[in-house]
């Protein structure tokens, strides 16, 4: 039986049948206007936040680029080193778990059966988690990091050895376990106290050991709100980023505008396709286009590995992966940095924009985990992700570098668009208007994939947890990632990218707190499970 077969969670586990013996059903406040199951007020809340904001950056554009932009470079300046610890402290917490007795607890109880067969678990955990960011960085930001498009890590001299290797370790660093470390510890916590708690699907369950009854209060209330506002920025920015990559796809192969019309009118489309999937739900529309993702995806890399300088691929998934782990020290370091430009642009950005979307991550995929074992969940979430990265920027950032080097193309002129790498990278290939076809259409399945999976997640949170809310209430908050993109690309102007991150960044920082809390109130249910309470 899969998830989307079941009943209702919260229905299906009444008040007495919780461990926790909780009347979470009462103190949730859940109440139906026209149709919706709304949980009050958590949903009324972030939608006039997120409503009050488009309107603004739509009637004041200039000035809400400029405070976005404000606001990302105070938090940069001032929380940068925050950012560093917290996401080091994560990673740390995760392998204590994964290492522990705790290890063995499984999701759902020691008889629990997964809900889904390995090969679809992991391609929802894939297309959830890194789909658009590996399309629109895979050449770009290995060859971004060589030829000093802004900046280059630990200050090395572009176009160097050094350069290429440090290339390769920083971005592997961006895309590895540091940012599934995250995902997994918000994953496991939901996945725990949901399917061995009794407590419904939602942020505020994750932390009953630390507040009991309260969670179902205010403190629950501003728990959830911050994961909405969090998802929803994190989920604009991979949307704003997947629009402007693929409408210089579209200018690249047809001679299509890329300007800001084409970009909306994608975001536009791409939402109403999301709608479609969100209605038809995780088994019909979410799962299904989740395997589709992987086979394009698998042919564009195994495309790439063939087409391209195929022994210098190969021989550098063995060194990339040895430099990224001797490397991780160094370029985790926030003390008296020499690149903090190139630090703040790339690494807390990255920090804050795996954080704004770990809300989103780790509720899907602890919907989809129930009868894995925290090892294999951690295993899953961990190394695969690892694999993937090591391999696929290996594959795209060898190729572009390769370019670069031999004076193919135009990317040894330097970057003019960091969106237009991949085609560009693609042109030098064989059959290189199919190659370039495939990857905006794999585009556009991630970005429908990110955001019905999302809409989803977002609409489980503003209905206290439950995982099937009503049909309108999903195409609302599908309409809502869409309308957020829009914005945040209308108020950065000619600085859209800028715009997207400082929305990362800033939804960001609040919800860091808020992992590191759900780090220790994990722990403290993992050990009362253990103690057989």
């Amino acid at each position: 039986m899969t998830i989307e077969s079941e009943e209702l969670l919260p229905e299906e586990l009444a008040p007495a049948e919780s461990i926790y013996d909780t009347d979470y059903e009462t103190g949730q406040d859940n109440i139906e206007v026209y149709g919706l199951d709304i949980h009050n007020p958590v949903f009324f809340i972030s939608a006039v936040l997120i409503l009050v904001f488009s309107g603004s950056v739509l009637i004041f554009p200039d000035s809400a680029g400029t405070a976005l932009t404000g606001a990302r470079d105070w938090t940069l300046n001032t929380f940068d080193w925050f950012f560093v610890l917290a996401t080091n402290l994560v990673f740390l917490f995760c392998l204590f778990i994964w290492f522990s007795p705790f290890g063995k607890i499984r999701f759902g109880g020691a008889d629990a059966k997964p809900d889904f067969g390995i090969l679809s678990w992991l391609s929802m955990l894939f297309s959830a988690g890194v789909g658009i960011g590996l399309l629109f960085y895979g050449a770009a930001e290995p060859t971004a990091y060589y030829t000093d498009w802004f900046g280059t890590p630990l200050d090395a001299a572009a176009r160097t050895p050094e350069a290429e290797r440090l290339a390769f370790s920083a971005t592997i660093f961006h895309w590895g376990v540091t940012p599934w470390a995250i995902y997994a510890v918000v994953g496991m916590s939901l996945a725990f106290f949901t399917f061995n708690k009794g407590l419904p699907l939602t942020i505020r369950s994750a932390f009953y050991p630390l507040f009991g009854e309260r969670v179902w209060g205010w403190p629950g209330h501003i728990i959830d709100l911050l994961a909405v506002v969090a998802t929803l920025f994190g989920l604009a920015t991979s949307l704003g980023l997947g629009a402007k990559q693929a409408a210089s796809g579209l200018e690249f192969l047809f001679g299509i505008d890329n300007g800001l019309g084409t970009q909306i009118i994608l975001i536009s489309g791409i939402t109403a396709m999301a709608i479609i999937s969100v209605v038809r739900g995780l088994d019909g529309g979410v799962r299904l286009l989740s395997n589709i993702n992987i086979v394009l995806a698998l042919m564009l890399l195994v495309f790439v590995v063939l087409a391209g300088p195929t022994l210098a691929i190969l021989k550098s998934f063995g060194a990339n992966a040895f430099y990224y782990v001797a490397d991780s020290l160094r370029l985790s370091n926030w003390i008296d940095r020499e690149d903090t430009e190139w630090f703040h642009g790339w690494t807390i950005f990255y920090w804050a924009w795996w954080v704004s979307w770990s809300p989103f991550v780790g509720s899907f995929i602890a919907r989809i985990s129930r009868g894995r074992t925290i090892r294999q969940f951690l295993s899953a979430v961990l190394v695969m992700p690892v694999v993937v990265a090591i391999v696929w920027f290996s594959a795209f950032g060898v190729t572009a570098i390769e370019q670069v080097k031999s004076g193919i193309g135009e990317l040894p002129a330097g970057i003019s668009d960091v969106s237009l790498v991949l085609f560009q990278m693609l042109e030098n290939l064989p059959l290189h208007e199919i190659s370039s076809f495939v990857a905006i259409v794999l585009l556009i399945v991630f970005f429908v994939t990110s955001s019905d999976s999302g809409s989803l997640v977002i609409d489980s949170i503003t209905a206290g947890g439950k995982l099937h809310a009503p049909i309108p209430q999903r195409v609302f908050w599908a309409t809502m990632e869409g309308l957020v993109a829009i914005v945040l690309l209308v108020g950065g102007g000619a600085a859209a990218l800028t715009s997207l991150q400082a929305g990362a960044i800033t939804a960001g920082l609040p919800f860091t707190v808020v992992l590191l809390a759900c780090c220790v109130s994990l722990y403290l249910g993992l050990r009362e499970e253990r103690a057989g309470k």
